[in-house]
């Protein structure tokens, strides 16, 4: 008996265009929802941008263009601008606007997570005040941002700024105001709600920045470290800064500088307390400072140059009310003609005198290994106060 044959049976090739259909089947799927994604980009930041102008922040862009296709949406916004109205105390609605404009933003975000977006700005920003005729330039040379919770209430921000400078512009002069090798600024969401009484975290660092023309302790490069805690929020809900100063203040607000440290050549001050605002929209409160190299402090301020040069009447206002300017320079020079020289030593060697004084109102310390002097900075009524000695004033917020 013969071995029956055995006929192969033929495979159904059904099985071979299952992936590929699939295949297809998803890309067609995923690019519809891209595509769907990309036609809500124009919706989604009309409707962020009518929620800033509520705030008197009117965002514009010239042109703009979405890609990134398949996985990312890119939002390229070319000659982007942004009018501030009454964002400032002295502004009113009625006021011309200050103007701001960038070269360009990219604003990144992954598809499969819309709310975690990254940016990228294209310097230089121009800025001006049209009602005092002010111009200034910023430049970097990158700028990113990340932000999480948009197009609704944030819940994290973050700005990186490497190189950054800014300047005033007359005509075809700029003249240097601020700048700094590293920024950085970072808050978030630490209690509560963005509906209901958020308390927001913030941290500052700068890495060799210096800022003219406000006062010779910040003229000199420094680096800076400060996390702040910011509390009587009332909400996230748009509106000018001058109003939500307002709600701080009528909330018991207040900003908890948890820790902060400041370091300038030899001198390294270490600051914590807390910051409120008065009725007036001015800063009271107290930091204690614990500082090394106090002496230079002192010189940075010039004291000994301003005694040098005869102490006007408004320094001696505030910091020895009653004395008069006319009596301590005709003493200087009842001194010089009794004994010549003699004056002059004196208002030579007055910085130590202020030194001394500013020792005996504070404590002995050490700091990071070094002889440090602790003492209180206090802000009354918007000014200053370093021991005795007025050394700033600060506009009210509102």
């Amino acid at each position: 008996m013969s071995d029956p044959i055995l006929v192969p049976r033929r495979r159904s090739l059904r099985g071979l265009f299952i992936a590929p259909v699939l295949l297809l089947v998803a890309a067609v799927a995923w690019s519809a929802f891209w595509f769907y994604s990309a036609s809500k980009v124009d919706e989604t930041a009309d409707a962020w941008r009518a929620r800033e102008a509520r705030s008197g922040r009117i965002y514009d862009c010239a042109r703009h263009s979405v890609s990134g296709y398949p996985f990312r949406l890119e939002v390229r916004c070319n000659d982007p601008s942004v009018k501030l109205v009454s964002q400032t105390a002295g502004q009113t609605a009625t006021q011309a606007p200050i103007t701001a404009t960038l070269g360009e933003i990219l604003v990144v975000a992954q598809v499969y997570d819309p709310k975690l977006l990254i940016a990228e700005f294209t310097a230089p920003a121009t800025i001006s005040d049209q009602a005092d005729q002010l111009t200034m330039v910023a430049n970097w040379r990158t700028a990113r941002s990340s932000i999480v919770g948009l197009p609704g209430d944030p819940q994290r921000v973050s700005l990186v700024f490497d190189d950054p400078s800014v300047a005033r512009v007359n005509g075809s002069t700029e003249t240097p105001l601020a700048g700094a090798k590293h920024v950085e600024l970072h808050g978030r969401l630490a209690e509560g709600s963005p509906s209901g009484h958020p308390v927001i975290e913030t941290m500052l660092q700068i890495d060799g920045g210096s800022v003219q023309e406000v006062h010779p302790l910040l003229a000199q490069p420094f680096n800076a470290d400060v996390r702040a805690r910011l509390s009587g929020l009332k909400d996230f809900s748009p509106k000018p800064w001058p109003q939500r100063f307002r709600e701080i203040q009528a909330a018991g607000g207040h900003a908890e500088i948890v820790q902060s440290r400041i370091e300038q050549g030899d001198i390294v001050a270490v600051a914590a307390g807390a910051l409120s605002l008065d009725a007036q929209g001015r800063i009271e409160g107290e930091l204690q400072m614990t500082v090394v190299g106090i002496e230079k402090v002192i010189s940075a301020l010039g004291l000994e140059k301003m005694l040098e040069e005869g102490v006007p009447q408004a320094t001696l206002d505030r910091v020895a009310p009653g004395v008069k300017t006319q009596d301590i320079n005709n003493l200087f020079g009842a001194l010089d003609r009794a004994i010549p020289g003699l004056g002059k030593a004196i208002k030579q060697n007055a910085t130590v005198g202020v030194a001394a004084g500013l020792n005996a109102l504070g404590k002995e310390a050490v700091l990071e290994g070094k002889p440090a002097r602790s003492f209180p900075l206090r802000f009354v009524d918007g000014a200053v106060f370093l021991g005795p000695l007025k050394v700033a004033q600060v506009p009210p917020l509102f």
